[in-house]
């Protein structure tokens, strides 16, 4: 069974991958000269989501993982909070009853008065977004509980991420043109005990654990580096994985505030990008518990906030 399991997953995967590029002519200059050839852009579409029929938001995106998309993006937003909350998404269809593959309908199992609240909070939050740092913060921290890990990384696991997420990323080698959000989980026996931490330790008297070596659990590719997040959290929502407190998600672009607050939302305690952090989401990981990882490259990285997690 899980050999099937396996196999659909990534025949799924494939089919993403599939309508997720869009062949075109182009006129390439190379040695002194014009030629026609061929070339592999990457889709680009708008997603039209709607809340019990009603138009919600529409968002520009890779087609492909709509559904983990669009769950991701409402539990990071908090207009869900687990797996409960999201009865079902199915596709919208056109006027000759077929699905539209633009346009999806959700419906959630959240009681309307928890709805309005929940839509009032995001609006308070995504008005304050880049006008009061401190604001923001504090917005995200009244509905996102700490993140509490007493997961420990080895570095070298940590120089592993890059180039395991770039051999996955299958459209951006074919078009040059994608994000990726990755989701990384424990190798079967990279954990080892590193005795007890002083961070929590001494309540339960259970010693951390160290993490020697990853795999790559889940890769998202997307136009936006918003979307490819949403769709790993998406991805970890539907398959019962929240809270996230024994994986660590990498992004192949920089870590703004959004990056940051979706994966506090899912549970996140270590966050990696191959490129620099915001000032701004420097500040929302040092509030909410993310160690923080910018500019892993080359064998090197920095640690920006609670670099207790990372062991030289």
């Amino acid at each position: 069974m899980p050999d099937d399991t396996n196999r659909i997953a990534e025949s799924a995967e494939r089919a993403a991958a599939s309508e997720s590029i869009r062949h075109h002519p182009a006129r390439k200059f190379r040695d002194g000269r014009l030629d026609i050839e061929e070339d592999r852009l990457a889709v680009e579409e708008p997603l039209e989501i709607r809340l019990g029929g009603r138009r919600f938001t529409l968002t520009m995106r890779t087609p492909g993982n709509d559904e983990e998309l669009v769950a991701g993006f409402l539990l990071a937003e908090g207009f869900i909070e687990s797996r409960t909350d999201l009865g079902e998404i199915r596709r919208l269809r056109g006027p000759k009853g077929a699905p539209d593959p633009n346009a999806v309908d959700v419906v959630l199992n959240v009681p309307a008065a928890n709805l309005r609240e929940r839509l009032k909070r995001n609006f308070t939050i995504s008005s304050s977004c880049g006008v009061c740092g401190k604001t923001s913060i504090e917005a995200t921290q009244r509905r996102i509980a700490p993140i509490v890990s007493r997961m420990t990384v080895a570095a070298s696991a940590i120089l592993e991420l890059a180039p395991m997420m770039r051999h996955a990323q299958e459209v951006f080698a074919a078009t040059g043109g994608l994000h990726a959000g990755a989701l990384f989980v424990p190798s079967s026996g990279s954990m080892q005990s590193n005795g007890p931490r002083k961070n929590g330790a001494r309540k339960n008297g259970h010693p951390a654990t160290q993490l020697t070596s990853v795999e790559l659990k889940a890769l998202r590719e997307d136009v936006g580096r918003h979307n490819a997040v949403d769709k790993v959290v998406g991805y970890a929502l539907m398959n019962g994985m929240l809270p996230l407190g024994a994986a660590l998600m990498a992004v192949s672009g920089r870590l703004s505030f959004e990056i940051v607050q979706k994966a506090a939302a899912a549970g996140v305690p270590i966050l990696v990008a191959v490129s620099a952090p915001s000032s701004l989401a420097v500040e929302l990981a040092e509030e909410v518990g993310i160690t923080l990882v910018g500019f892993l490259r080359n064998g090197t990285f920095n640690l920006y906030c609670h670099p207790d997690r990372i062991v030289a």
